[in-house]
Formats: C-alpha cells, structure tokens, sequence
C-alpha cells in the first residue's frame, strides 16, 4: 500500500473571519495534496470513494455529514466552526475538477483507529491517538447513551471522548505547574491544551543563564526532540548537541544536557501519566476482558519510552486481575485477563 505525507502550512492553520482565512482555503490545500497523490499513483481518472478523517471535535449527523464544533492542535479557523466538513471538501473538490473522488464517509481519526485494529483483533474496544495531541474513543453499551436518539436495534456504540480539553473544567487543577500556566496563556486553545528551562535560564541555573531568540520562539522546540533525546544513550549527547545547535544554544555544558535530560524525562512521564489514566478509566468503566487498545499517532510510535511507561501506569491501576501487555498486532497495546 502506498501512502505520502504531506504538511500542513501554518497559514492555513490560523485566522479570523476575512478572505485570506476562509476554511476553503485549507480544504483547498487537502484537495491538492489529494490531487498530487493521485497524480503520482495515475489514478485520477478513476472513480474513487474516500474516507475522510477528520481529528477535530464535529457533531456527526450522518455518515457523511459532520458539523465543525471547535479546532484544536494550534487550529483556529473560526470561519469553519458550524461547517459541514464533508460539504467544505465536496466543494474544494468541485472547485479543481482534476479527480475523481466520491466523500462517502466522515470519522474521528479515534474511531478510524479503533476500526483497523478490529478489523483483526475484535477485543479492540479503545482507539487511542497519541501525536500532535491526544484523543480516545471507546465501545459503549447503548443504554447508557442518554444522547443516543436514533433507534437501533444494535447493542454498543462508540464514543468520541475529545479527551484533549480534558480538564478544561478545572477538575486538574491539582497538577497544573506554573509553566503549564505560562504556556496555556499564549495557546491558540487557552484552557484545554495547557517553561521549564527559559525559567531556569533567567535564573541563572541552566545554559550560564543565555538564551537565544530561536530557543525563546515559540513551538520550535518540537515534540520530536524530546524522542530524539531519551532514544540517546546515557552520556552521549550527540542528538542533544545538534538540536540545541540548531536553537543558537550550542554553549551549553554537560551539566546543562544532563539537566535538559532530566527535564524531558519527567514531562514524558507526566504526558504517559495523564494519558494512561484516560485509558484506565475507559477499561474500568467498559468492564469488558480483555480489553485491546489500538494505538496510533508519531509520538506513541517514535517515543523510546512511552509505551513502557503506559503499560506501568494502566497495570497498576486497572480493576484487579486485569493485566497489561503489548500485543504484537501493529501499535496495538492490550490490556486482558
């Protein structure tokens, strides 16, 4: 199976309501990228159906229907919020006229993922994303569904947590730090995806107390380099000395690497924490054995030490006689009896 990645520009990523931010022009880009793939593949004269996933918070009406409910991940295109998503690509589509594509379908990329692990594994009951943000759906009995209106002759459901403002209701108050507060007052998603080191910097305790204006900029210090730094041996730091080199942060001494380490270790922990109690609630509250999680997202796949320390955390507060295990089907993470 071929599959490319492609970018998504930060123009297209932000906006207020005028021309150079309407929500077409981000669709306009998907469809092209679309197109290109196509192109590649020499399939766009053919007839396709697509599936579309979708990883924003919608309210789904149908198959092929979706309302725009709010953007996350350092989206913010307010002009989108109350579209129908499906509709804004059928659009973007019309608009190029170089493929042939049918919108036949609309999911959470949650539930896409929960999906493909099924497909082979039918104890998967959580789809689980863990990349540029997090976010879980889960199987549920119907009749606990209040808002469930449809009727069906069906017993589950799933369910789209949009776990990402978990704690917008100020239930984590508890564990917020002073720099979770620091970095949510300039988020794009104030109150829902809530500095460590610039602090220590200013006093004087890391990097002989000299900044640059790159290590100072917001979002250049990327996920990616806190994978990078726990994959490198102990006392090696040749990955940490480049990614600090690319930041103008190349006078830093071994003390400061060791420092910068440690740092990046207990906010994984904390991510791999936070993200794990999610899972176990979900398991306790299924109360199905065993139980499969599949998972998906670069952070989840890249991270050295993520899965291990999920696997820690879901085996230590699962009901009783539920045990936590890697299942060898592909990022799949298995917690059975």
């Amino acid at each position: 199976m071929e599959s490319k990645i492609y970018a998504i520009p930060l123009g297209k990523m932000t906006g207020t309501v005028n021309e150079a931010s309407l929500p077409w022009h981000l669709f306009d880009h998907i469809v092209t990228c679309l197109s290109d793939f196509l192109h590649e593949q020499k399939l766009q004269d053919q007839n396709l159906p697509l599936g579309f996933t979708f990883s924003f918070p919608v309210r789904q009406i149908s198959l092929d229907s979706a309302i725009i409910q709010r953007f996350t991940k350092g989206f913010n295109i307010v002009d989108g919020v109350g579209e129908d998503v499906v509709e804004l690509l059928k659009a973007a589509l019309d608009r190029r006229q170089d493929i042939k594509v049918n919108v036949c379908a609309v999911l959470n990329d949650t539930v896409g993922t929960l999906m493909s692990c099924a497909w082979k594994n039918q104890t998967c009951k959580i789809g689980l994303i863990i990349g540029t943000g997090t976010n879980a759906c889960y199987v549920e009995r119907i009749e606990n569904v209040e808002m469930f209106e449809s009727k069906t002759n069906k017993s589950y459901v799933i369910i789209n947590t949009e776990n990402p403002a978990f704690g917008d209701d100020g239930k984590l108050e508890f564990v917020l730090t002073e720099f979770d507060k620091e970095v949510d007052s300039n988020s794009i998603n104030k109150g829902q995806q809530m500095l460590i080191v610039l602090k220590l910097i200013k006093e004087n305790e890391m990097f002989g107390g000299t900044s640059s204006d790159l290590f100072n900029t917001q979002y250049l210090f990327e996920t990616k380099y806190m994978s990078d730094i726990e994959s490198e041996e102990a006392d090696k730091w040749e990955k940490m000395y480049k990614i600090l080199m690319g930041l103008d942060m190349g006078h830093g001494n071994e003390q400061d690497f060791v420092n910068l380490r440690y740092i990046v270790e207990v906010l994984s922990r904390r991510a791999a924490a936070l993200v794990s109690a999610c899972m176990v609630t979900l398991i306790n509250k299924m109360d199905f054995n065993p139980v499969t999680i599949g998972v998906d997202g670069t952070l989840y796949k890249l991270h050295p030490n993520f899965r291990r320390m999920m696997l820690e955390y879901i085996g230590k507060f699962v009901k009783k006689g539920i045990k936590s295990v890697m299942s060898v089907v592909q990022y799949t993470l298995q917690a059975e009896g």
